[in-house]
């Protein structure tokens, strides 16, 4: 399968494009600066950025299917916003139907009503790009595209590919103790598993251990 992978240079995204690789898949790496990415057969990587329609679509035209794992700014989370409509309308331009976002765990319910992002212990730190991510969600759910929105568990890290891991819908996934991890290798598997097999189309899905 052909991708468009915007992001490839970040904590989840490189392991996105490790995956993809892995499984053979041609792969045309979008990033600010290409030297953060490894040459690797299959890998074609190019300079961009998601704020800007016209590349996307330059990016995006052939591929199959894109794949987003920017990241909201630390110095203006909401920009991510903009950012993901100037991509949807740069893959729509493209002719490009088929699109998985790497989302955040904040928009992810705790309890009936109560999602993670409100819950009273929720970190201050993360506040700001949490819910910058819970606001990509209506811009996705009004576009026209096949798209999946794909939120981590509490916790993503680095850490080990085991390929075992726990899917779920808009509720936190977590342990009796509620404990919600998993690592950012595991992440990405279950991301090119529903590449490759939709299960996710116009759905927020979830994973944890």
């Amino acid at each position: 399968m052909k991708v468009v992978l915007f992001g490839a240079s970040g904590m989840i995204g490189s392991r996105v494009l490790n995956e993809l690789v892995s499984r053979g898949h041609s792969v045309t790496a979008v990033v600010r600066n290409p030297a953060k990415v490894s040459p690797a057969k299959g890998v074609t990587v190019i300079a961009g950025d998601v704020n800007d329609p016209a590349g996307v679509t330059a990016a995006a035209r052939g591929a199959d299917a894109a794949i987003s794992a920017t990241a909201p700014p630390a110095e203006n989370p909401e920009a991510i916003v903009d950012a993901v409509r100037s991509l949807l309308k740069g893959l729509a331009a493209a002719g490009i139907q088929r699109l998985i976002v790497v989302g955040g765990a904040g928009s992810l319910e705790v309890a009936p009503g109560l999602q993670l992002v409100d819950a009273p212990d929720f970190p201050l730190a993360w506040l700001g790009v949490a819910r910058a991510h819970r606001d990509v969600l209506p811009v996705l759910k009004e576009s026209d595209l096949d798209w999946s929105y794909f939120s981590p568990a509490a916790l993503i890290q680095p850490g080990e590919r085991t390929g075992k891991f726990r899917l779920g819908g808009t509720r936190l996934v977590a342990t009796d103790s509620g404990e919600s991890k998993i690592s950012a290798e595991d992440y990405a598997v279950a991301l090119v598993d529903e590449l490759e097999k939709p299960r996710h189309i116009r759905q927020q899905f979830t994973i944890a251990y």
